[in-house]
């Protein structure tokens, strides 16, 4: 038995002599098969890849992104093109501040260095955040209320392991009560083709949103006790079968409970009519992205499906079709266009208000519509606008750093109008702009700079005569 853990290790070192024997092989036989079909006058082989800078990142996961192999064939025409999708995919990894790939290229063979910047990885940061919809709605309607705030300390470790996998621990306090704790571990597996995602979070809450009326949220609030929590356990399995694709399909158990003060005020807040609601719901999501930049795309497209079930009883039962998508193209050296369309379904039809609140949530926003919420089951987006790059430039980082040396920056002038429609088969009275066409539109500026960050200065109309200027800090994708 002593020599069990001994055969054991001698076996795996088989397994892995046989399998770089076998890459070894493979890359003869290329590279034989290369050279007598005379297929030199047309293709590139790639006789080598090097990385430098991932002092954590493991290579196999900068390998994965990548849209070429060693060993492997490039067709000539194409060599500037993969190496700018690989650079790409690289990016949008968000594990790195700067991708650099130098090919170095003979008649009929390539080598190519890939230069990584990694970002920072460990932040125990303080969590600051305010729980409106948006900037506009805290600044002007809650009157720059400080209780409208959530704080605590966000301890975040990306890349964990070098796998590009993610650990989050959030301890918040003020508006919310929240604990969460998640981890996420994206590629696993002999292909690096599936991944997993497990969380626990629980929050309380002393004031919610228990309606609407004029268009605009309700709340109530009792300073004495919490009346809402809820508690979730979530689990997520996903596959990546290439570079552009990713399926996903997710459970999770949840428990919420409302006070008997908010259910005498709104008995209709959850679909089975009491105060506290249990259920379990699945989801099915697939998403293909293929843009430059995910954060803020120039060039490329974009989309995400959902198909949502919750519940297992009649009373708990709702079926959610939910798309998205984003589509950029240049129409200049600097200048692009932008699309992004959305679209819901929900069904069966109920009267429950949580799950009727469509318009001014999540990514259904309109731009000049900030101040407002559209209650609806059903509706429908589509966002368009015109981009100009008015400068690049880079500042130099104050803070000493080898990997953040020099922070880039991208201004962009842009003109936009929006159209929507939420449908609603009850809606409430005071409420008139549910089932009407929605239109806003306006003029902006945006700042694109280093971690994804994108913030927005716009000016924006909407139909019912209002306008104003509005600030945002939000990703597209």
């Amino acid at each position: 038995m002593r020599s069990l853990p001994f055969l054991l290790c001698c076996f795996v070192l088989a397994l892995q002599l046989n399998a770089q024997l076998n890459i070894e092989q493979q890359g003869q036989t290329v590279w034989n098969d290369f050279i007598k079909t005379g297929k030199k006058a047309n293709f590139l082989y790639v006789e080598n890849i090097s990385i430098s800078g991932n002092k954590k990142t493991k290579e196999q996961i900068v390998l994965r992104e990548l849209s070429f192999i060693k060993d492997g064939l490039i067709p000539k025409k194409d060599l500037a093109i993969q190496l700018k999708q690989s650079r790409e995919q690289l990016m949008n990894t968000t594990l790195f501040v700067d991708v650099q790939i130098i090919p170095i290229a003979t008649d009929s063979t390539v080598s190519i260095q890939i230069n990584l910047k990694e970002r920072w990885y460990l932040f125990p940061l303080p969590y600051f955040r305010l729980i409106d919809r948006n900037f506009n709605q805290w600044w002007v309607q809650q009157q720059r209320s400080l209780e409208r705030v959530n704080y605590g300390i966000k301890f975040i470790q990306n890349n964990t392991t070098g796998h590009n996998d993610n650990l989050d621990i959030w301890l918040i306090s003020g508006y919310t009560q929240q604990v969460t704790l998640r981890y996420d571990v994206p590629l696993f597996g002999k292909k690096l083709n599936q991944g997993f995602n497990i969380g626990l979070s629980h929050g309380s809450q002393k004031e919610i949103n228990i309606s609407t009326a004029n268009d605009k949220q309700q709340f109530f609030k009792n300073d004495q006790s919490f009346i809402k929590k809820q508690t979730k356990i979530d689990f997520t399995y996903s596959y990546r079968p290439g570079l552009k694709k990713w399926h996903s399909l997710r459970i999770s158990y949840n428990n919420e409970s409302i006070a008997d003060t908010v259910f005498k005020m709104n008995p209709t807040y959850f679909s089975n009519n009491t105060t506290q609601f249990k259920y379990i719901d699945f989801n099915y999501r697939f998403k293909y992205y293929n843009a430059d930049a995910n954060a803020y795309p120039t060039n490329g497209f974009l989309f995400e499906g959902n198909v949502y079930k919750r519940g297992l009883t009649q009373s708990a039962s709702l079926w959610m079709l939910h798309s998205r998508a984003i589509y950029a193209v240049p129409i200049a050296k600097k200048a692009f266009l932008h699309f992004e369309g959305l679209a819901q379904l929900k069904f069966p039809s109920n009267n429950a208000f949580s799950d009727q609140r469509l318009f001014g949530y999540g990514h259904f926003q309109m731009r000049g519509l900030e101040y407002n919420v559209i209650d609806g089951m059903n509706g429908a987006m589509l966002k368009s606008s015109i981009h100009q790059q008015l400068v690049k430039f880079e500042i130099k980082n104050p803070f000493p750093s080898k990997t953040h040396d020099r922070i880039p920056f991208r201004i962009y002038l842009k003109t936009y109008t929006d159209l929507g429609y939420a449908s609603i088969a009850n809606p409430v009275p005071a409420n008139t702009l549910n089932n009407r066409l929605l239109k806003t539109w306006g003029f902006g500026i945006d700042i694109v700079s280093i971690y994804d960050f994108v913030f927005k200065i716009e000016y924006s109309y909407n139909q019912l005569n209002n306008h104003g200027l509005y600030l945002q800090s939000r990703n597209d994708f």
